[in-house]
């Protein structure tokens, strides 16, 4: 057996270590660049802590799904103001538009050298500046990532800029920052967590470190989720979940994701769906797919124990087998009032480019096994 584990240089979490930005932040730089997502007002009070410490800092708003021109035109700005480190506050979005402009702020070249699918896929050759990584929300994990996820509109797609040397410098996990997150995005951000404590745990590149992150996070997001939605200010709920995002994060990072997320991409590309509900909605069927074919044609492989292992987890039944995870995620789904990818506009006429698309993502070459375009077609149908 072998296998790596990499992460951000440091990981602070608990209540209230925002507090810390501020004097942690000095030691990177002198002007930040500020990426923040749509109105976090958590965010001033860091300016105003940072401004006493004689930093300067320049704001960059992502206002929705992070693009490829949004991430250049940070780069832009950075570079013309002189930004020597960058901090983000938000969620994914924010998040990973903030690592495309610190990796691009120090190597040469188009950001489309370096995007996976639509680029080059060009390995960044000096390491990024200086990054500060502070989620506001608790689902994608970007935060520990290695990677950004760019929309590009002229391709209709989202696409991968991908290096060990993107994972921040420093990650500051402060879940009082996700309890003003109103209920559909806890919902949606909180799926899209689950599923990434899910896909790692019976992806072809599981291992026994990612195995015990991916437990303890499905654990406590199955106990919590549903209960930060109902009431954010359930403090217990929400670090709960601010754990699992982290835990999701540093489990794909690591492992690998699956098929969930292998059409999550091109659909995100295609539709304005938000990325958790297209998890959600694809989660309970993707198990399911993804079981039958195991059964039918590698009955031996060890991921049919996994999904059983997942489904006691889940639904805390020690008797659970796979088929009740499925449903237990549809039950949740249903409680969290997730819509039908149909009301974003995906049609059967759709499957085909979507089908096409996903098998070239690099998250699908994770799944268990390989899923034939037929199966695939058949989960968008019952998504939709």
């Amino acid at each position: 057996m072998r296998f790596e584990f990499a992460t951000a240089t440091r990981i602070v979490f608990g209540p209230g270590t925002f507090e810390e930005v501020g004097p942690l932040g000095v030691e990177m730089g002198r002007r930040a660049l500020l990426v923040i997502g749509c109105g976090t007002q958590q965010v001033v009070p860091l300016m105003e802590d940072l401004n006493r410490r004689r930093v300067e800092c320049i704001t960059l708003e992502v206002t929705g799904e992070p693009t490829t021109q949004l991430a250049l035109a940070g780069v832009s700005r950075a570079r013309e103001t002189r930004c020597d480190f960058v901090v983000a506050v938000g969620g994914g979005s924010a998040i990973d538009t903030a690592k495309a402009v610190a990796a691009m702020l120090t190597n040469e070249g188009d950001l489309l050298d370096y995007l996976e699918v639509i680029g080059k896929g060009k390995q960044i050759a000096n390491p990024p500046a200086p990054f500060i990584a502070v989620p506001t929300t608790a689902g994608t994990g970007a935060e520990v990532t290695r990677n950004a996820v760019l929309g590009s509109l002229e391709h209709r797609v989202k696409v991968s800029m991908r290096s060990p040397l993107m994972l921040p410098r420093l990650v500051v996990v402060d879940p009082l920052l996700t309890h003003s997150v109103p209920p559909a995005v806890t919902a949606s951000t909180g799926l899209d967590a689950l599923t990434q404590v899910i896909e790692p745990y019976v992806s072809i590149k599981a291992n026994p470190l990612v195995d015990g992150i991916c437990r303890e996070g499905m654990a406590r997001a199955a106990r919590s989720l549903l209960r930060a939605y109902r009431n954010g200010s359930d403090a217990e709920a929400r670090e709960d979940m601010s754990l699992a995002s982290l835990f999701g994060g540093l489990a794909l990072a690591n492992a690998g994701l699956g098929a969930v997320h292998g059409f999550a991409g091109p659909i995100g590309g295609m539709f304005p769906a938000p990325h958790g509900v297209v998890c959600a909605r694809l989660l309970p069927h993707v198990v399911r797919a993804n079981v039958e074919a195991l059964t039918e044609r590698e009955p031996d492989s060890p991921v049919l124990a996994r999904y059983d292992e997942v489904a006691r987890i889940v639904t805390g039944a020690a008797t659970a087998r796979a088929i009740d995870a499925v449903e237990w995620v549809r039950d949740l789904c249903a409680q969290l009032k997730v819509p039908p990818l149909s009301e974003y506009g995906i049609r059967p006429e759709h499957f085909p480019e979507i089908v096409e698309n996903s098998q070239k993502a690099s998250s699908m070459k994770g799944n268990p096994i390989v899923l034939t375009p037929d199966e695939l077609s058949e989960i968008l149908r019952r998504a939709v």
